[in-house]
């Protein structure tokens, strides 16, 4: 099977252009999927059935598995079932029919204004490390892209003098993002005078670097921004996409319309930036029980 598997990833690859993170997870759950039917003595080709997958799935939810780990596993297994009907290593797709488990739609975690105004004073704008910092966390919270858009960002997708970024999304979707001015204050300062002592040749393309001079990595960003919160005394959950999400609820709070912060999210399907809406809601109703005197 694992010849097949590496075959699959490669088509999503090449073919489809799915972003790194999904490509390893889609492998890492056929894997497991394998490792599951080798276990019962079952050939994934020869043996695998509606019955087969069904009995995985529940394997899974008896372990404990979130829902969410549950329904990509099984995107996973139809998806990896179809391209073998189509190359005609299978005749039937026994995961036709199958459906995902309903999931629960869970609410962004977001910052407060004040919040994220706490988060954005604490890098230390006096050393190198601090103005990437300071203008890594400002371009988050001013254009709302992805963590992994963010730091795969080279020198030559930010236009300064015209206020806006040019970043690579899902499937390898360019799209335009404006750059507010405080935002590109500090990528400037962070060009001009942080960045230039931190990497270690003038080939190096990529805008944010660690201390080694090499393009920092989404673990790298993950535990500075924990830090900074940690820093700024903020209690909630953080989360690398915290102030993406903290980005699209602020702007629809104050009118923005929402076609406009999914194309500014790159979000292909409005119905996923419609989220924010009931963040919103959840917000006004908070604030109306706090104030109105008979609430």
């Amino acid at each position: 099977m694992e010849s097949y598997v590496n075959e699959f990833i490669n088509y999503l690859a090449v073919e489809r252009g799915l972003a790194q993170n999904t490509l390893e997870s889609y492998g890492r759950d056929l894997r497991q999927f394998h490792t599951f039917l080798q276990n019962s003595q079952l050939d994934f080709l020869r043996n695998s059935n509606r019955d087969t997958i069904l009995s995985y799935l529940n394997n899974l939810q008896m372990k404990g598995r979130a829902v969410s780990t549950i329904s990509r596993n099984l995107a996973a297994i139809k998806s990896f079932y179809q391209y073998l009907v189509r190359e005609r290593h299978l005749e039937k797709d026994p995961a036709v029919n199958l459906e995902s488990p309903k999931l629960e739609k869970k609410l962004p975690k977001i910052l407060s204004i004040t919040e994220v105004e706490e988060l954005l004073k604490q890098p230390n704008a006096f050393q190198p490390t601090g103005l990437r910092d300071k203008a890594m966390l400002e371009l988050l919270y001013a254009t709302g892209i992805r963590v992994s858009e963010l730091i795969c960002l080279n020198i030559s997708d930010v236009n300064l003098e015209m206020g806006y970024i040019k970043c690579y999304g899902k499937g390898a979707k360019e799209r335009i993002v404006p750059l507010g001015s405080i935002a590109a204050r500090c990528v400037q300062e962070y060009i001009g005078k942080g960045r230039p002592k931190l990497v270690r040749t003038y080939e190096e393309a990529s805008l944010f670097v660690n201390h080694h001079g090499n393009r920092l990595t989404r673990q790298g960003f993950w535990k500075i921004i924990k830090k900074y919160a940690l820093e700024a005394d903020i209690t909630k959950e953080i989360t690398p996409h915290t102030l993406r999400h903290s980005f699209a609820t602020h702007l629809l709070e104050n009118g923005a319309d929402l076609r406009s912060v999914q194309e500014m999210l790159g979000h292909a399907d409005i119905s996923t930036t419609q989220i924010y809406t009931h963040v919103t809601k959840n917000r006004l109703k908070e604030v109306y029980d706090k104030t109105h005197p008979r609430a």
